[in-house]
C-alpha cells in the first residue's frame, strides 16, 4: 500500500476543473497537467497505495485500514472505470472506446480517472487508499508527476498459498456466491445453500493458470517495487494470513501517519 504524500501538483479545485473542461473541449488535459506547476501541498493529506498479487489479501487489508484509519478515502481503480463506463461519462466514454478494441486504458486517462474522483476528499483534507493503480513503473513515473508518493506498503504472500485459496473457491453462477472449503464452505458439498444448484469452479480458479497468472503479475509488478524501493519509501510485509500481518501494518502506520488520522 502506498501512502502518497499529496503534493497536488496540479489538482487543486479550480485547476482540475479547468483541466477537466479543456479537456472535454479539446483534449488538452494531458498536456496542461503535465506542465501546470506545483500547488500548495497539503500537508496533512496521505497518499496509500497497496501492492500485492491477485488473491493475495488486499481486499482484507484495505478494508482494515479504512476502519482503523478513518480519514481515508478509498480510491478503486477498477471499480471507477466500470462506474465510467456504465455512467457513460467523458472518460468513462474514452476508456470504452480503448476497450472496445481491446486495447489497454492509456496511463493518462487512469490518472485522470483517479483525480477525477479525489480531488473532492482532497480539498477537504481527506487522505487517499488507491487500490489497483499503478501496476507498472511506468504508471508509477506518470503519476508521480501528479502527486509525491511517501509509502508503500508491499503484501508479499507466497505463490503456493494464494494457489490454494484461490483453487478452494466455487462459486454459483447465477447468484456470484462464492463457497470456500477451507473457511466457508457450502451446508452441502457441490451445491449452493439457497437454491440447491451445483457450485463450478471458475476456468481461471484452476490452480495452473492461478499459477500463470502469478508469474505474470511478478514479472509485470517486480520493477514496481524496486522504483519505490529506490525512492525509499516501501515497507514490504510477508505472511499467509490478513489477520496476523495486519497488526504490523497497523503499527507502522500509526508510526508513519499523524496521530490525528488514526481512530
Amino acid at each position: 500500500m502506498i501512502a502518497l504524500k499529496v503534493v497536488r501538483r496540479d489538482v487543486t479545485s479550480s485547476c482540475y476543473q479547468q483541466l477537466k473542461s479543456a479537456r472535454n473541449m479539446n483534449m488538452m488535459s494531458r498536456s496542461f497537467m503535465s506542465t501546470m506547476s506545483l500547488s500548495h501541498p497539503e500537508e496533512d493529506s496521505h497518499f496509500l497505495l497497496i501492492l500485492g498479487k491477485p488473491g493475495g489479501g488486499k481486499g482484507t487489508i484495505s478494508g482494515k485500514i479504512l476502519k482503523d484509519f478513518s480519514r481515508f478515502h478509498h480510491v478503486s481503480t477498477g471499480d471507477l472505470l466500470r462506474q465510467h463506463v456504465r455512467e457513460q461519462t467523458k472518460i468513462g466514454k474514452e476508456a470504452k472506446s480503448y476497450m472496445d478494441e481491446g486495447r489497454l486504458v492509456p496511463d493518462q486517462l487512469m490518472i485522470d480517472l483517479v483525480m477525477d474522483d479525489a480531488t473532492p476528499y482532497l480539498d477537504e483534507g481527506q487522505s487517499l487508499l488507491l487500490d489497483g493503480f499503478p501496476r507498472t513503473s511506468e504508471q508509477a513515473v506518470a503519476l508521480d508527476k501528479i502527486v509525491d508518493v511517501d509509502l508503500v506498503i508491499n503484501l508479499d504472500i507466497p505463490t503456493e498459498t494464494i494457489v490454494e485459496r484461490i483453487a478452494d473457491r466455487w462459486i454459483h453462477p447465477a447468484s456470484g456466491r462464492i463457497y470456500s472449503y477451507s473457511y466457508n464452505p457450502p451446508k452441502n458439498k457441490g451445491l449452493d445453500d439457497f437454491t440447491g444448484e451445483p457450485l463450478v469452479q471458475r476456468e481461471d480458479d484452476k490452480p495452473e493458470l492461478v499459477r500463470r497468472r502469478l508469474a505474470q503479475y511478478e514479472a509485470v509488478t517486480s520493477p514496481l517495487v524496486d522504483y519505490y524501493e529506490e525512492k525509499g519509501v516501501v515497507k514490504t510485509f510477508q505472511g499467509t494470513m490478513s489477520d496476523v500481518i495486519y497488526p504490523e501494518v497497523k503499527k507502522w502506520l500509526h508510526d508513519k501517519v499523524p496521530e490525528t488520522e488514526a481512530e
